[in-house]
């Protein structure tokens, strides 16, 4: 199963766990799986089917830009990074 780490915002949801195990061939069935187990969990990470822009998705140390198609292997992890932003000086 991958490891799913998670933003510490979010850790009320999964029993103030930091990281979980979840399947899927997909980032999308992942979240499928962990929505079973600690419900609300996509409705803070997605908007529609899309990750929400304050988060970065971040699979197996590389900066995913196929979001949720973002193919995971079972030793994969899976990182929701929140974006930084800022301004100039």
């Amino acid at each position: 199963m991958a490891i799913v780490w998670i933003p510490p915002l979010l850790r009320s949801l999964t029993g103030h766990q930091a990281r979980v195990s979840a399947e899927g061939e997909t980032v999308q069935r992942v979240l499928d799986d962990l929505e079973r187990r600690y419900p609300g969990l996509k409705a803070r990470l997605l908007d529609g089917d899309r990750l929400k822009p304050n988060f970065v998705l971040v699979v197996d140390g590389i900066t995913s830009k196929q979001g949720l198609r973002h193919p995971v292997r079972p030793e994969s992890e899976i990182h929701f990074v929140p974006a930084l932003s800022g301004g100039g000086c």
